[in-house]
């Protein structure tokens, strides 16, 4: 401790001397100023010749008193502590201010001491004083830009920005007042969309065009770099933007939106400009969620997350964290991930009070065990088999673990009074064309009749594919890149929802919020993105060029899968919730028959049933099966 405050003592001690250094130096360069300026003010009013004497002493034996003026007014207009890196045209009419201000105190007490001068030296020394104090503040600038001269802009980055608006300014002077810190940057040009700025200059760097010249412009300019810079775009039109800007070799930054509102100055814009990532291809806006409802829904509750090593259920886990929960319960069977995810919020959240339990949710009797001993508040069931094609090969595990484990969960949150129950769900269980989504269609189906019978409100939240997540097509797609290629895409027009896995738990979250029970909350997802594209943007991303560096084969559509995935079934309905971007489906009716059809599916599921696939259609009626079994 007494370490600390002597090292942050010592910094502070530094830090004052060398503003105090700082501040001497200006005033001994303006006592300088003065001097020359008075001197050579009078010099030039007589050509250079001759100065008659009384000019002479006039000027050299008040000399002490006109310094004090001028250094005295300068600290008045705070010309002593202002940061002149930072220094634009504010601080140049503060200077041009205190000049003429001095001047006219300078002429007024020599006039009322009936000191003679001539009339025109009084312009030419406020005239040459204003130069001198411009020179010595501006002289770091002026200095830098000679340098960067010199250097030979051979070794500096040609960039280009993409917007011409008030952040683009702020951007180009910090990288303007410290190119060698930024990595070198020199901006070459400016593209904006917006034609009544074609052809004008923004710090002398010309606009030359809209983005949808972003190529020809890269090639005309030889541009290396590109920074987008638009914090009020939409993620439509940055995912455009951006697939124009990876017709191109060049690397690719941009500049978010929140970081401009959260900076305080260009500097903090200038650090937060960051390479593209993946959610910049979802083209549509980020879901934006009430955090105090969440915090509050959640803080001093004790949560149960079963999957919470996936990476769904670890985000979960992560979120629900920060809202303080009284406890927080970890269940799956996968104990590395289960592991991982603990040590992470052991690390983050020291006073998280957390248990990590291996278990299988297929295990009644064990899963029963943790709802008697912590009676859970909230229970999010993330819990899941996921991926399509293994679940074609090997459908009787998809209803085991899919829909024995949300059902004996489902039953056990009834049995012990748990508040609310979320089940994370799939698009995929929307007309389902596979053996997961129906199971996913089943797992719906299981809270919708629980909620009619018990006191727990039952929801389900269904949305698309998630960015990154274990499974998603991203992760394979690089792996494959860094192979050398192949990319395998299955259809040249497959479509697939997307998301970011914070994006599915907020929504998630907020569902907890808004549940009042049955519900199944589904995410505006905005357009759906073609695999293909995306496939051809990831490989630009990394660098290479698509068909050329990296080839891109279609395989063919894969057992189970569909061209176009589904948000809602038409029967259900839609109707808004607070969060204009969360739709709500209204239930839809369930058969009588419904419990007894299940509990025979599960039965034929552990006796590994080869008409598995037959008998899960005749409970989901809008699944419709392959012709072979297994």
């Amino acid at each position: 401790m007494y370490g600390s405050l002597f090292f942050m003592r010592n910094k502070v001690r530094i830090v004052l001397n060398k503003k105090i250094s700082r501040i001497i130096a200006l005033v001994i360069f303006d006592v300088i100023s003065v001097v020359v300026a008075s001197l050579l003010a009078l010099w030039m009013r007589f050509d250079f010749q001759q100065i008659p004497v009384e000019y002479i002493q006039s000027v050299t034996h008040f000399l002490l008193i006109d310094c004090a003026i001028v250094v005295a007014i300068f600290a008045i207009a705070r010309l002593y502590t202002s940061i002149w890196r930072y220094a634009s045209v504010p601080e140049l009419i503060s200077i041009m201010i205190s000049c003429t201000l001095a001047s006219l105190v300078i002429f007024l007490y020599k006039h009322a001491m009936f000191l003679p001068m001539p009339r025109s030296f009084w312009f030419i020394f406020a005239a040459l004083l204003f130069l001198f104090t411009c020179g010595i503040r501006y002289s770091y600038r002026i200095c830098r830009v000679f340098l960067r001269a010199l250097s030979g802009k051979k070794r500096l980055k040609n960039t280009m920005i993409v917007g011409g608006g008030e952040s683009a300014r702020m951007l180009i002077d910090e990288l303007n007042r410290s190119p060698q810190k930024y990595g070198g940057i020199w901006v070459r040009c400016i593209v904006d969309d917006d034609r009544q700025k074609r052809g004008n200059r923004i710090r002398g760097i010309p606009i030359v065009g809209n983005s949808h010249n972003v190529p020809s412009v890269v090639e005309k300019y030889k541009i290396e770099q590109i920074i987008i810079c638009i914090p009020s775009a939409s993620k439509e039109t940055i995912a455009r933007i951006v697939a124009e800007c990876q017709k191109t070799k060049c690397e690719i930054k941009i500049l978010p939106s929140i970081y401009v509102t959260m900076a305080e100055d260009a500097e903090d814009i200038v650090e937060k400009i960051r390479p593209i990532k993946y959610e910049d291809f979802l083209g549509r806006d980020q879901i934006v969620v009430n955090d105090d409802e969440i915090l509050r829904h959640v803080a001093g509750k004790t949560i149960l997350v079963t999957g919470g090593g996936g990476s769904i259920g670890s985000e979960l886990c992560r979120q629900i964290a920060k809202a303080s929960p009284k406890l927080l319960i970890i269940f799956d069977i996968y104990e590395n991930n289960a592991y991982e995810i603990q040590q992470e919020l052991y690390r983050d959240y020291p006073g998280l009070n957390l248990q990590t339990i291996i278990g299988s949710v297929r295990d009644c009797a064990r899963l029963e065990k943790v709802f008697e001993e912590f009676h859970p508040d909230q229970v999010y069931h993330a819990a899941a088999h996921k991926h399509v094609p293994l679940m074609e090969c090997s459908p009787n595990e998809a209803i085991k673990n899919n829909c024995l484990g949300t059902l004996n969960t489902v039953k056990l949150a009834d049995k012990y009074g748990v508040s609310k129950f979320i089940l994370v769900s799939t698009d995929k269980a929307v007309r389902p064309t596979n053996i997961m989504g129906a199971s996913k269609r089943i797992c719906e189906m299981i809270i919708q009749y629980y909620d009619k019978k018990s006191k727990t409100s039952y929801v389900a939240v269904r949305f698309g594919n998630v960015l990154g997540s274990n499974g998603s097509v991203i992760p394979l797609f690089l792996k494959q890149i860094e192979n050398g290629g192949p990319v395998t895409v299955t259809h040249k027009d497959v479509t697939r929802y997307f998301m970011t896995i914070p994006e599915a738990v907020s929504l998630i979250l907020q569902a907890s919020v808004y549940a009042e029970g049955g519900e199944i909350f589904v995410l505006d997802m905005g357009k759906p993105i073609k695999i293909y594209n995306l496939a051809k943007q990831i490989i630009r991303y990394k660098g290479l060029e698509p068909g050329k560096d990296i080839k891109i084969v279609i395989t063919g559509l894969r057992p189970g899968e569909k061209l176009y995935e589904e948000m809602l079934m038409e029967e259900e309905g839609l109707k808004e919730t607070p969060n204009k971007l969360i739709h709500i489906g209204k239930p839809i009716r369930i058969e009588e028959t419904f419990m007894e059809d299940l509990d025979s599916l599960i039965k034929a599921a552990e006796k590994n049933d080869e008409t598995i696939k037959k008998q899960t259609a005749r409970l989901v009626s809008t699944y419709k099966p392959a012709k072979e079994n297994r």
